[in-house]
């Protein structure tokens, strides 16, 4: 079972029909279930920042969490940017106006300090990450782990062997406090704070989040994972996660996401700023789970120097709606960048994701690989940006967007947009979108297979490609996921 896709099912969980036919191979580790993480418990919060968004507000987090001067400023510039700001109208959907800012909870935490051992956890929070499998993956490979709860982070630890290669991996508060000089060098400088609406909201109330620094040539052979955990209703979630990799560094990480399904809405509005420098390589790896009345708006992008390779995997499953774009900034010669993304819309849901690429060096290279999945109602949406800048030489970028519908009712949408300058440039870009054959679906019925599980095997047969991207276990989770979520997707 794997904390890093975000709910587990336990180890009597259903199997497919099809294996008691003979039909299937058994799964190897337990699957998904969406509602496994639906679920909340009642807390007593020691800081709570009332409902609604003001100057008082900013002010309640940045006293609590004892923060320097500068960052109060830089807070409250953010809140009045926000509020000069208007909802996003190009790369958007009406679907914003349904978020009532003025009554939302900006900031709940039990505590402020995270815990080093399980055992010190308090035991309601230690119960939700145990049920989603957290402390099993820690022991079996992973080299440090965050777990946020609401507001704060609940517990963080980093193996021994890993810390002592320098190896920084804090909650961002933590960074903040006692590594002002590097999170500052880099703070801010990769998503600034006018970047959009929801990044300077981010910035006025950001509260949680990873701070990681890799020291030059440090490979960290195993995954940094972060796991977000949404507990109460009316919430909003403002991680804000700063990666760093020195020259020639390397390091994996993961992080997962969900909430309990509430009848209100519910805002996830996160920044990432990545930072490869020359020669360095960052994957950042992204399973979200989210409970349909969540509305996932994130800002993530990256900086890749000279010869540096920054790769965004994403999975986006669950939501109200989600947009998020991950982007490389291709600033050093031989930069890479890539983007392969999975979304799966469902009835009631928009997932509305794509990627950014900017090349600002000779001989850069992007790839973007996009699948989506359209399911009832459900609407998936493609949204891409290349630029290549002029008098740039040599870049190269590749763009595939494949999309698939399940139902006559499903819809899905592709705007890419390719801007190319310089010379001795190499672009392409292929899109595609199909339906599930019925004639296959007949034929693996003939073969002893009932409706759904012919769908399912269809659907998981449309992601392998990008699915054999994720870690083993996390892409068989992956493909057990698609065969839930197909078998109330057809009759």
């Amino acid at each position: 079972m794997s904390a890093f896709s975000p709910s587990i099912a336990s180890d009597d969980a259903p199997t497919s029909a099809s294996q008691d036919k003979g039909v299937l191979a058994p799964n190897p580790v337990a699957g998904i279930d969406q509602t496994r993480g639906d679920f909340t418990y009642d807390v007593e919060y020691e800081y709570d920042a009332g409902v609604g968004l003001s100057e008082a507000t900013v002010r309640y987090i940045s006293q609590v969490k004892k923060e320097a001067p500068w960052l109060l400023d830089f807070r409250l510039k953010a809140l009045k940017k926000f509020e000069s700001m208007p909802l996003p109208t190009h790369w958007a959907t009406k679907d914003l106006e349904n978020i009532h800012f003025d009554k939302i909870r900006y900031y709940l935490a039990q505590g402020q300090k995270p815990k080093r051992t399980w055992d010190e956890v308090p035991d309601d929070i230690k119960e939700t990450f145990e049920r989603l499998g957290i402390p099993e993956q820690e022991r079996k490979f992973l080299a440090g782990v965050e777990a946020q709860f609401d507001s704060e982070a609940a517990y963080s630890n980093i193996k021994s062997i890993v810390a002592k290669q320098g190896v920084i991996f804090v909650n961002s508060t933590e960074g903040l406090r006692e590594h002002p000089e590097l999170f500052r060098k880099f703070f801010g400088k990769v998503i600034p704070t006018g970047d959009n609406k929801f990044a300077a909201l981010n910035s006025a109330v950001f509260s949680g989040g990873s701070f990681i620094y890799v020291p030059p040539g440090v490979k960290v052979a195993q995954p940094l994972q972060a796991y977000f955990r949404i507990n109460a209703e009316n919430f909003g979630q403002f991680e804000r996660t700063l990666i760093i990799a020195d020259e020639g560094a390397e390091v994996d990480y993961m992080e997962g996401c969900t909430a309990p399904k509430f009848s209100t809405s519910t805002l996830h509005s996160a920044v990432v700023e990545l930072v490869a420098l020359k020669g360095a390589k960052i994957r950042y790896i992204t399973v979200q789970n989210w409970a349909n009345n969540v509305f996932n708006l994130v800002t993530k992008r990256g900086l890749a120097h000279e010869e540096a390779e920054i790769k965004w995997i994403d999975c986006n499953i669950g939501s109200r709606l989600t947009m998020k774009y991950p982007g490389v900034i291709l600033r050093g010669r031989k930069a890479r960048g890539e983007v392969i993304s999975i979304a799966l819309a469902n009835d009631g849901q928009h997932q509305d994701t794509g990627a950014k690429m900017v090349h600002a060096a000779d001989e850069t290279t992007s790839n973007i690989i996009s699948k989506s999945i359209s399911v009832g109602q459900g609407r998936a949406t493609y949204r891409g940006l290349v630029q290549m800048g002029k008098g740039l030489k040599g870049c190269k970028n590749n763009t595939e967007c494949d999309a698939l519908l399940i139902n006559t009712n499903s819809r899905t949408d592709t705007y890419p947009a390719i801007t190319v300058r310089g010379d001795k440039h190499a672009t392409q870009h292929e899109a595609s979108v199909s339906k599930v054959s019925e004639e296959l679906i007949f034929y693996m019925q003939q073969r002893g297979l009932t409706e759904a599980q012919a769908m399912s095997l269809s659907v998981n047969g449309f992601i392998n490609d990008l699915a054999s991207q994720f870690p083993m276990e996390y892409s068989v989770e992956l493909k057990r996921l698609i065969d839930l979520e197909m078998e109330g997707s057809v009759g």
